[in-house]
């Protein structure tokens, strides 16, 4: 039978019942962002900095500390703190803003994701809050006196957490029911010392009445007030779209509960007149300044918090309960036993999902590390909340921007209207979708949640996202930026997952194929400009990896023909052949869809390899290079990077099984074969293990892949302890040098934080390892074994003698991605953590685990956003992988063991 999660999540998705309705779908950071800029030159840092946050009312969404709210973040809920030291209440997650920072924005805060179910009918998290006053002037001021060539100040760095003295904040959430959310907030001192803090759990409505806008369904101010005859401190909530809910807080001895108005404090910001005499910051005046007159004495309002103050000793815990639900006739909801009850069932209903989730052979380590990517990709859920034609045009009560906004950024994206909730990278650093990161998230969310996964990847297809002329959208800064096109590969991924687990969704698949249509066919006009094949989109989200900053343009009258946009093509062609295809299967039409993809998917591959002159492979490198057309002179920029290696990502395989099936696709298959004798010269005929004949249709031949291969698994080029770097560590010692019309670029191997400013110096491609390149390398090795079998063998390490067939190549790459996050065997720091300054107590420190945005090419140390679980996340699809499992999706209820 399934477990409790799963029969959850197929109630869920059959609308039986409302599982996901609340979730941690809280932003970490709404302050900074460009829906909250209403600047004249769009300057989205200064115009909503972190200072404001605590006193003005946001615009488009929320933000909290380890916060949960409804899916249309209608009522939040968060705690604040306080330690009796700092200047300001701790409400939310402090970092530098991007000019802020020596290598761009970043958090300074430490913080854990421990776990989440897919419907958060279980889920907790940590947040590690110091007893001394938090160092906000220090971290900006240190961090601006570096360079892009120190490393970045860190909140560790200024001695705050020295003999453990800081409080560990622990928020755990239970569903005893979809609309009854149970909460607990435990409190530990882990320091020497005792310590005071005040602890203020805080439900707030956000502020959708004074703007006057036409879409939320809220025309009357919403209300929360203190439940008259009831015992103790329970709130009432009234709200025009939200059924009322009760909210109890655990009474205590020195517990208060405070009311205010979520609005801003006009006065205070900006001189002005205030909506009200209780403004969002009342509980910063009231606990921090004392000011009891900050808070409304008739208990009532649009936020409300009850205060609890302890003093801890050491190695003292104190919770505190809340009970959040929908509002009933009967008695106030229980905070007795049946509370711990809950807690505990839904915490073992957790464990039992994810042991049917994370294969049996995985170590104690490895289910770890899984356990904690799968929690980390649940928690960077987010309400996103972006109407772009309101954003430039404003709100007729209150919010006018400038005149210049029309005209200024996201200006052509007058359709996109997002009010969802999204897999973000990272909830501080990006808390706004990124359309390649998300396609690399739905791969092991599939794993744990199918339905979210094809959902949100459709999200992005309709037509409130994709722009009409068939773009999808970038990101929030800037809509119009070229990325990768892997969302049909993810698409497929998805479907062959579940296909795997026992079923074919080919609605889903037919749905977005009928839409990657439009998306194909703007990349093909936009990219292709001389209509030869050949590519150039812009950075394609390597950032810095090319010898030019392609942000800024190229020098003027020159082209360049870029060795991965023309891979990323061909990638995209490929799959969409396999998409149609495998849509033939049911209906033959899709076989005329198939054909036309083939036969792109190999004009490209020409164009790719060239015929005598041309094509963008070097014969004397062995390798694939990007070339400038400048002057009438073509020019191949032998820079040995990720460039390079993508080509080998474009890879199909096809069998007579499924070619029998589709007779047609055969026919014109043969006829292309017979009439296209020189592009069919791409295609590698063999059999398989069962004896069919298969077809290989790739980029490299076998000579030539044989040739990249040799320098991929170079430990003195590409091949890392941790992983494939993203450029050849060949470049420390011998930078590459280009003069274009007198100017001189140079690329040089930089295995960690950026040394440039390009793409605002907060990402590096020169030298760290990313995980969805690297998942995508991986996944093409398995592909090339499927063709070729176990008789190809490359040497892996290039030098080392050792003879490896491409599966094992695979797993050995998923093994070094998996050390990145392992103990060493003989003890010692995780090498993620090596350079956090997260060391000493291993109870403490080492068994937390962080995904950050990429690695160190030589140490593994993280780098980047700290908690960017989205891509990352893929270490638990690797480490599945090590133990056989590739496509496998989530069992399906009849694939569920009997208990």
């Amino acid at each position: 039978m399934p477990t409790p999660e799963h029969q959850r999540l197929r109630q869920d998705s059959a609308r039986e019942k409302n599982w996901k309705r609340w979730g941690p779908y809280l932003s970490e950071r709404q302050w900074g962002t460009v829906r909250e800029d209403y600047s004249p030159g769009g300057d989205s840092w200064s115009d909503f900095p972190h200072d404001h946050a605590r006193s003005r009312a946001y615009r488009w969404g929320e933000d909290g500390l380890l916060g949960f709210t409804d899916r249309q973040c209608r009522l939040c809920f968060s705690i604040a703190l306080w330690n009796g030291n700092d200047t300001i209440l701790k409400e939310r997650l402090f970092g530098l803003t991007g000019p802020e920072g020596n290598h761009g924005e970043d958090v300074k805060e430490i913080y854990y994701y421990l776990d989440s179910t897919p419907t958060h009918s279980f889920a907790r998290a940590m947040y590690r809050y110091p007893h001394a006053r938090y160092p906000y002037r220090e971290l900006v001021k240190t961090n601006a006196q570096r360079g892009y060539l120190d490393p970045e100040y860190e909140i560790v760095d200024t001695g705050l957490f020295h003999e453990n003295r800081f409080f560990d904040v622990t928020a755990t959430y239970a569903k005893a029911d979809a609309d009854d959310l149970l909460i607990e907030i435990s409190v530990t001192n882990q320091g020497p010392d005792a310590a005071p803090i005040t602890l203020l759990p805080t439900l707030w409505f956000r502020n959708t009445w004074v703007w006057g806008c036409r879409h939320e369904g809220c025309s009357a101010k919403p209300r929360i007030e203190k439940r008259r005859n009831a015992t103790g401190h329970v709130v009432q909530t009234k709200h025009d779209t939200l059924e009322p809910f009760t909210c109890v807080f655990e009474s205590q001895d020195t517990s208060e509960l405070l009311f205010t108005e979520n609005e801003t404090n006009f006065a205070k910001l900006f001189d002005g007149k205030n909506f009200s005499a209780y403004t969002k910051d009342a509980f910063h005046r009231y606990v921090v300044n004392g000011e009891t007159e900050a808070v409304n004495p008739k208990h009532y309002g649009t936020k409300v918090a009850t205060a609890y103050q302890w003093n801890l000793a050491p190695g003292e815990s104190r919770r505190a309960r809340v009970r959040l639900t929908k509002s009933s006739p009967g008695p106030t909801p229980d905070l007795t036993d049946g509370f711990s009850d809950v807690l505990r069932l839904r915490s073992n209903e957790a464990d039992d999902f994810y042991a049917h989730v994370i294969p049996e052979k995985e170590t104690d380590a490895q289910r770890h590390i899984s356990r904690s990517a799968y929690a980390g990709l649940m928690w960077t859920k987010q309400f996103y909340h972006y109407i772009v034609s309101d954003w430039l045009d404003g709100d007729k009560d209150v919010m006018t921007p400038p005149e210049a906004r029309k005209s200024g950024r996201n200006r052509d994206w007058r359709h996109l209207y997002a009010r969802d909730i999204l897999s973000m990278p990272d909830k501080w650093e990006y808390p706004w979708f990124a359309a390649w990161d998300l396609a690399f998230h739905m791969i092991p969310a599939a794993r744990i949640d199918p339905e979210f996964a094809k959902r949100q990847l459709m999200l992005l297809l309709r037509e409130w996202y994709m722009h009409p002329n068939g773009q999808l959208p970038a990101y929030e800064f800037y809509f119009d930026d070229v990325n990768p096109p892997v969302h049909a590969w993810a698409c497929l991924r998805v479907y062959q997952m579940e296909a795997e687990a026992g079923r074919r969704d080919t609605m889903f698949l037919k749905q977005t194929f009928q839409r990657l249509l439009l998306n194909f066919t703007w990349w093909v006009n936009r990219v292709d400009s001389n209509g030869d094949n050949v590519f150039a989109g812009g950075f394609l989200g390597l950032d810095n990896i090319g010898v030019f900053d392609r942000s800024k343009g190229l020098p003027e009258g020159a082209q360049l023909e870029q060795a991965d946009g023309t891979a990323w093509m061909a990638f995209y062609c490929g799959t969409m052949m396999s998409m149609a295809l495998e849509l033939a299967r049911e209906d033959k039409s899709y076989s005329d869809m198939a054909s036309k993809f083939l036969d792109h998917f190999i004009r490209i591959i020409d164009a790719m390899n060239g015929r005598g002159e041309g094509g963008l492979w070097d014969e004397e490198d062995g390798f694939y290079y990007d070339h400038l057309q400048i002057d009438g002179e073509t020019m191949p920029m032998r820079v040995k990077s990720l460039v390079g290696l993508l080509p080998l990502i474009a890879i199909e395989v096809l069998d007579d099984e499924l070619l029998d099936e589709l007779p047609g696709f055969r026919n014109r298959l043969t006829w292309f074969i017979n009439n296209r004798l020189i592009l069919a010269t791409h295609l590698l005929f063999g059999e398989n293990d069962k004896g069919h004949r298969e077809i290989l249709i790739a980029i490299p031949s076998r000579e030539r892949l044989e040739r990249v291969l040799k320098v991929m698994l170079d430990e003195n080029e590409f091949l890392s302890d941790f992983g494939i770097r993203s450029l050849s560590k060949a470049h420390e010692a011998n930078p590459y040098k280009v003069t274009v019309r007198g100017q001189e670029s140079t690329v040089a191997y930089v295995p960690g934080e950026s040394d440039s400013w390009m793409f605002g110096g907060n990402s590096n491609w020169r030298g760290p390892i990313w995980f969805p390149t690297n998942y995508l390398l991986i996944e093409a090795l398995h592909r090339y074994h499927e063709f070729f079998g176990d008789d190809f063998q490359i040497e892996c390490p290039t030098g080392s003698g050792v003879m490896m067939n491409l599966k094992e190549v695979a797993s050995e790459i998923n093994r070094r991605l998996s050390c990145i996050f392992l103990s060493p065997e003989g003890g010692g720091a995780r090498p993620c953590l090596i350079g956090s300054g997260m060391i000493g107590d291993e109870k403490l420190w080492q068994d937390h685990v962080l995904f950050y945005e990429y690695f160190h090419g030589d140490t593994g140390e993280g780098l980047g956003a700290s908690h960017q679980t989205g891509w990352t996340a893929l270490i638990a699809t690797c480490i599945e992988q090590l133990h056989g499992r590739i496509y496998e999706g989530a069992p399906t209820e009849t694939q569920m063991p009997d208990k």
